[in-house]
């Protein structure tokens, strides 16, 4: 079972939880944005975190992404892990939360949302299990009701995927598919 810093795991949220929501910068990637001579931007994003997201798809929980920004580099990313509910470039993340029952179709209290910075603080007041990653700004980490031991970009994503798998009783199974390659 994966371990979490300060904020424990709440087993009983976790079950409960059908959809996980995710901000980019700052959770998927380590928060740094390259870019090149031409002005393109690049991002760095965790292939364990990844494979996290495929485990929770693969398992019918419903994925989606709410940030403030845009851009080809997460069009590519999101692409590739065939996660097709992106809400990007949102200003105010609360407001996208009719969209998200309406997609996902479940309520909030059903949802993780994961966050780093201020502007996602609005959604986390709003879903049943707001989680941090372990860097995050410190109003995000009081507003949290758990934060994982990993910083963003560096497998705090697989973190939650892992705890919200293990909390359904899935963990093992997948866990044994692994070792067993079936």
């Amino acid at each position: 079972m994966p371990l979490f810093s300060s904020k424990n795991p709440d087993t009983a949220k976790l079950a409960q939880v059908k959809a996980l929501v995710l901000d980019v910068d700052g959770v998927l990637t380590k928060g740094e944005i390259i870019y090149d001579g031409a002005g393109r931007e690049a991002k760095v994003f965790s292939v364990r975190d990844g494979l996290g997201l495929r485990l929770l798809l693969q398992n019918g929980f419903a994925v989606g992404i709410v940030t403030g920004r845009m851009g080809p580099a997460l069009s590519a990313r999101m692409k590739n892990l065939q996660i097709r509910l992106v809400w990007d470039n949102v200003s105010n993340k609360a407001a996208v939360l009719p969209d998200l029952v309406q997609a996902f179709g479940c309520q909030p209290e059903n949802m993780a949302f994961v966050g780093d910075d201020l502007p996602d603080l609005p959604l986390m007041a709003l879903v049943g299990l707001p989680i941090a990653v372990a860097d995050a700004h410190p109003q995000v980490l009081a507003a949290a009701s758990m934060t994982t031991a990993a910083p963003g970009g560096a497998g705090a994503v697989r973190e939650v995927c892992e705890a919200i798998l293990a909390a359904h009783g899935l963990w093992e199974k997948i866990l044994n598919g692994y070792r067993t390659g079936k």
